[in-house]
């Protein structure tokens, strides 16, 4: 397999490749210390055709590309470029992995007819990462208020896997947790574990005694009627992927610190994040050469 570019989870990834016997080409590592950094035996060397028609399983950052191809490494100081003609050496039964893609990525793996697999959208690992999503959310309210988080009055927006987890950590610290969320099943949940529950239509009627805002909605719900009825003192986190669910430009207007917070699993656990994904990685390239085998 190859890796290509990406931050300190990667590391994890190469460790557990590298474990499992595989064949690791690592692009975009020109920085990392094989001995040091714990990774003898994986092979640097340079995006090529050479390389890549070699290739089972071609493992990008979390965030893939950008919109014209290129990939972020903090081990190179050069830059990096995936192109079309890049993964047309790729052999037809590789598939690509991804944290998320943007178009761009999107549309190469469709002219070339590969597979990609975009593994932040699985269940187990975002139930996974939404612990060190939560705990990171704890520490930014802690660093932007003057008060404790037990005893305050918190809402949650989502009753998603974040959502879910956000809400119990809040819970667990002795905080006094509001939940909005859409769909009655959740409701209904919400109401069995002992939050207050609100539907998203009805936001605006919960929020005047609120000290945190927790959103985990990629939607824009923190609106400037919902940031009209919040207090001063109030602190918003939006954890959801930018540009976040929140009214950044109205919210600083008013004077209330609002926090675009996203990926914050590789931000504040990058090892817990990196072996979070290197135990789904290692597990579906396990299944993909199991199913070729057959």
């Amino acid at each position: 397999m190859a890796i290509v570019g990406g931050d300190a989870r990667q590391l994890e990834v190469i460790r557990k490749f590298i474990k499992c016997k595989a064949t690791v080409y690592l692009i975009g590592f020109d920085h990392l210390d094989e001995e040091k950094d714990g990774v003898r035996g994986a092979i640097k060397t340079e995006l090529s055709g050479e390389v890549l028609k070699r290739i089972d399983a071609l493992i990008l950052p979390i965030v893939g590309t950008d919109d014209e191809g290129n990939i972020e490494s903090i081990f190179c100081s050069r830059s990096l470029n995936l192109s079309e003609n890049d993964i047309s050496y790729l052999p037809k039964h590789a598939i690509i992995y991804t944290g998320m893609s943007r178009p761009y990525l999107r549309q190469l793996v469709d002219n070339t007819g590969l597979r990609l697999q975009e593994i932040l959208n699985r269940d187990d690992v975002a139930i996974y990462n939404s612990i060190p999503t939560a705990e990171g959310a704890v520490m930014m309210a802690i660093q932007n208020t003057d008060f404790t988080i037990h005893g305050s009055r918190c809402a949650v927006l989502g009753f998603g896997r974040t959502g879910m987890t956000m809400a119990r950590t809040l819970q667990g610290m002795g905080a006094k947790v509001k939940v909005g969320a859409r769909r009655p099943a959740h409701i209904a949940r919400i109401t069995e574990m002992g939050f207050t529950p609100f539907t998203m239509d009805e936001m605006i009627y919960h929020v005047s005694d609120l000290d945190l805002v927790f959103n985990t909605i990629p939607a824009k719900v923190i609106t400037k009627e919902v940031i009209e009825e919040l207090p001063r003192w109030a602190v918003i986190i939006d954890l959801a992927s930018s540009p976040g669910g929140t009214d950044f430009q109205y919210a600083e207007k008013k004077g209330i610190k609002a926090l675009l917070a996203p990926g914050l699993p590789g931000i504040v656990a990058p090892k817990t994040a990196g072996q979070i994904l290197a135990d789904t990685l290692s597990r579906l390239v396990k299944e993909q050469m199991g199913n070729q085998e057959e």
